[in-house]
């Protein structure tokens, strides 16, 4: 198989595709139709035969393209584009021809305007036309969603590389202090780490649950809270209606953690306590994260964090989910919120 000619054309076995194709048969009669110069006038039986016509030919054309995908796959993409539009207008002309002469035999004259050659020429052009827009069009689509699923993936990974090593460096170094005098505190927060860098170097996977991503927040937060001590205080708030189940997103919650942390707590001599709600509001899942503002709360990277979620957020859900950052009084509030089914 030709694998440059099969990922060119476009399956048209999926349902929504031979919707596509419908609609755009329809489209066209309507357009045909709505033609200032059309002489004489359609009718509204004329209208009726010719989308039910469109109709039939569109699903033949959907499901031809559909069965003879495999076959046509063998070929380079140029021939196989031109036979994908090929087989439909052939199977148009043929299609076209026995409404032709049916419609002459039965006497309903609903071609009677046209000659033979006009209306099978024409019919098989036309779809024709139509398939070849329409194969450029899928094909399009597939590769800018190709294009997005990789770039979510590639922001995935560049996420992942950033794991601050001083993080890693101070776990270490917390861990060394606790195993001789707290061996069980070092060995659980050996595994919370283990967790941690398990669920940022996940390989592909780009999914996650609500549920996994509260518990990386946790893991990371108890071993901060192993290094700060009692300068770090963590306040949860979760709804009891919250969808634990819900998918999104890998990585949201943590580096907006991670912010809250190394760009708050950690920069004040006292430390300080982080808030986190989460609740549902209407089809969307809302997250804030508060925590007191450093003197420093401007320095470079703050935002850097944000806005690798929001490009994220962006790519996943488009306009329908965002986050946002701002300073009230002497608390820094980040605020996430994402659509849940």
């Amino acid at each position: 198989m030709n694998d440059s000619a099969s990922s060119a054309l476009p399956d048209f076995c999926r349902l929504p595709r031979i919707a596509a194709v419908c609609g755009v048969a329809q489209l066209a009669v309507v357009l045909v139709f709505l033609t200032p110069n059309q002489s004489p006038p359609g009718t509204w039986q004329g209208f009726l035969f010719v989308s039910a016509f469109a109709q039939w030919l569109a699903l033949a054309a959907a499901l031809s393209l559909c069965k003879s995908r495999p076959l046509l796959s063998r070929f380079r993409p140029v021939p196989a584009y031109f036979l994908a539009a090929l087989i439909p207008a052939l199977i148009t002309a043929i299609a076209a021809w026995l409404v032709y002469f049916l419609d002459r035999e039965l006497g309903y004259g609903l071609t009677r305007s046209m000659s033979v050659g006009r209306f099978i020429g024409g019919s098989a052009v036309m779809v024709a036309l139509l398939c070849g827009v329409l194969l450029r069009y899928f094909y399009v689509l597939e590769q800018w969603q190709e294009q997005v699923k990789a770039h979510a993936k590639a922001s995935l990974q560049a996420l992942q590389a950033r794991i601050n090593p001083h993080f890693l460096f101070n776990s270490m170094n917390t861990i060394a202090a606790l195993v001789r005098s707290d061996p069980k505190t070092a060995e659980t927060a050996i595994e919370d780490l283990s967790d941690l860098f398990r669920a940022a170097l996940g390989g592909e996977q780009t999914e996650s649950t609500l549920a996994q991503e509260l518990q990386i927040a946790r893991q990371y937060l108890a071993i901060e809270q192993l290094r700060l001590g009692a300068r770090l205080e963590i306040a949860w708030q979760l709804a009891d209606d919250l969808p634990m189940h819900c998918k999104m997103p890998r990585l949201l919650l943590q580096p907006l953690f991670e912010n809250a942390v190394a760009h708050g707590v950690a920069l004040l001599p006292e430390g300080g306590r982080i808030d986190f709600s989460a609740g549902v509001d209407g089809k969307c899942l809302q997250f804030e994260i508060r925590n007191p503002a450093a003197v420093e709360h401007d320095r470079p990277g703050l935002g850097h964090a944000q806005l690798s979620v929001q490009q994220r957020l962006q790519l996943a859900y488009g306009g329908q989910a965002s986050v946002s950052g701002q300073l009230q009084g002497d608390a820094y509030v980040c605020r996430l919120r994402i659509p849940h089914a």
